[in-house]
């Protein structure tokens, strides 16, 4: 079995980007996991860790979550004044709307080191087939 148990995302402040990250999505940020890195818990099987560095390329993380911790994610991202939108690129990445489709729901937004974040709650019949 072939699990993936954690990624690195670059950034330009380690610290100030685990704590968007954790406060965004609603997870614990660990300041010192040990090594270079500061992390957060995603769930039992992943962890982000975040390192800073000189060249920070944008990728885009995308989370599959239930509906009712969409909405609170949601809330986060609107408390937080961030920008958000419909898709991963402009011009949707700024649209201000909810992505829909057979009954999920999506949203996009930028970290402070331009990475694409993408939430997205999915129908329980698509769930069930994927």
């Amino acid at each position: 079995m072939l699990e993936l148990d954690h990624t690195i995302i670059r950034t330009r402040d380690k610290v100030g980007s685990g704590r968007f990250f954790a406060r965004t999505l609603g997870l614990e940020f660990d300041e010192n996991p040990g090594g270079l890195f500061t992390g957060v818990r995603v769930n039992e099987k992943l962890t982000v860790f975040f390192a800073t560095s000189r060249e920070v390329p944008s990728n885009h993380y995308a989370f599959r979550t239930s509906e009712a911790e969409f909405n609170i994610i949601l809330e986060r991202i609107r408390s937080e004044g961030l920008t958000y939108g419909s898709g991963p690129f402009l011009p949707a990445l700024r649209d201000g709307r909810i992505a829909e489709a057979d009954g999920d729901r999506g949203v996009y937004f930028e970290d402070p080191n331009g990475h694409v974040l993408e939430v997205r709650a999915w129908s329980v019949a698509e769930v069930r087939t994927r």
